[in-house]
């Protein structure tokens, strides 16, 4: 059969597939490992995988890559993001190496409200160039699917045109862009003093808005003591499911609020942060089927001594995932390797695991899970190939990038 490009001779081909739901459990460690592997694509899909033999005997090609002595990966995909702004906040950073904490520099007008000012100000065009700029840089470091987050314009004109702006980062990179409504991210300035005033403008003009934008896919919201509390939280996620939404939370990453056990209630399709979620939450997350988002890059640029609990979630059988959380605040990284890193350093996730939570489990956690994050027939033909000796070096070494090059729908879009 002639397909249009074939690769092979991988050493080692992780496929991470053979599972219709999200990994939990010894699952997580299963990734579904091909030597000596190859894989045909056609149209942009997976056509089929396994050895270089097989595959050479029963498809040919004109675009044959020779992938020897590689470690082939699927695409990583980084479900949750918030890449549309202008300013980064390097200031911030240090101040908190001279000791102010997040919430302190958030009350005190920094945090998210310091980047609304400059987001309202300009232009769709000025903003999609310089989120375009950065999910590039996420691209070069392996990602090739992201969910990207609303949530520094914080009015409806504003909270519309980040939408608008992340929907062209779908339609003009070569990246998979799902986008998510977080009008709730915090309680801007003029609104402050004012909260219900606010949510009134949420529910009754902020979420029809969006809805009949048709962009966005999910709603999520920054539940936490100093800024939406639960039952806050809940009027908003009714009133976005009651739209057409389906639901995340940032849940308790700083205090254990209940986030956790609301993320349940409502049956959100992820819970993410966690850094404080209680045993009960945990509990209430896996009995709902709820896909826990840790985001261990975040806690280690807010130097935290205490991590988000994903040893103890895998062991409860959880289907873990992780993510970047690229901010302009709390966490400016791009690089879903140095996330597997902290995950395993600082979370006591094994290489295998993290894999599986930066790929299919991520995948799940936006919806995705029948369409990429793993490499297996009938989804998008999203490879990374890394000159690595195998997947443990991966989280092993750090700062610099062993990654050769990027394929997504079967078209190099990164690498030479």
């Amino acid at each position: 059969m002639q397909v249009d490009t074939l690769l092979i001779h991988c050493k080692q081909i992780l496929t991470v597939g053979g599972k219709s739901s999200p990994r939990k459990g010894s699952d997580l460690n299963d990734l579904g490992s091909v030597a000596d592997g190859a894989l045909a694509v056609e149209d942009g899909l997976i056509t089929a995988v396994g050895t270089t033999v097989d595959i050479l005997y029963n498809y040919k090609s004109d675009n044959i890559i020779d992938a020897s002595d590689r470690i082939v990966l699927p695409g990583f995909v980084d479900c949750h993001t918030h890449p549309v702004f202008v300013h980064t906040r390097e200031d911030e950073f240090a101040q908190r190496l001279a000791g102010k904490s997040y919430v302190e520099i958030a009350l005190a007008g920094g945090g998210i409200r310091s980047t609304i000012k400059t987001t309202r100000e300009a232009d769709e065009n000025v903003l999609f160039e310089l989120a375009r700029k950065r999910v590039l840089k996420m691209l070069s470091q392996g990602t090739t699917t992201l969910e990207a987050k609303s949530g520094y314009g914080l009015d409806t004109d504003s909270e519309l045109k980040q939408l608008l702006v992340i929907r062209r980062l779908g339609r003009e990179t070569p990246l998979t862009v799902v986008p998510t409504f977080m009008g709730a991210h915090e309680y801007p300035a003029e609104y402050k003093d004012d909260h219900a005033a606010y949510l009134d403008i949420l529910c009754q003009e902020m979420i029809p808005a969006v809805a009949e934008q048709g962009i966005a896919q999910f709603c999520d919201i920054f539940t936490e003591k100093h800024v939406f509390g639960i039952d806050e939280s809940r009027r908003v996620l009714n009133c976005a499911r009651d739209h057409g939404l389906q639901l995340k939370m940032h849940a308790d990453e700083i205090e254990p609020i209940g986030g956790a056990e609301l993320a349940a209630e409502l049956k959100c399709v992820s819970a993410d942060h966690l850094g404080a979620a209680s045993d009960a939450g945990i509990e209430a997350l896996k009995e709902a089927g709820v896909i826990p988002v840790l985001l261990p890059a975040t806690l280690f640029s807010l130097r935290s001594k205490t991590y988000a609990r994903g040893r103890f979630m895998i062991e409860r059988g959880l289907p873990v995932a992780i993510a970047t959380d690229y901010n302009p605040g709390s966490c400016n990284c791009d690089s879903l390797p140095l996330t597997m890193s902290l995950a395993c350093l600082q979370m006591g996730f094994s290489p295998a695991e993290a894999l599986c939570a930066a790929t299919i489990n991520a995948a799940h956690a936006i919806g995705l899970g029948d369409k990429v994050g793993s490499l297996e027939p009938g989804k998008q033909a999203d490879f990374t190939v890394w000159d690595i000796p195998s997947l443990n070096f991966l989280p092993y070494h750090l700062g610099s990038s062993h990654l050769e090059s990027v394929y997504i729908k079967g078209q190099k879009a990164f690498g030479s």
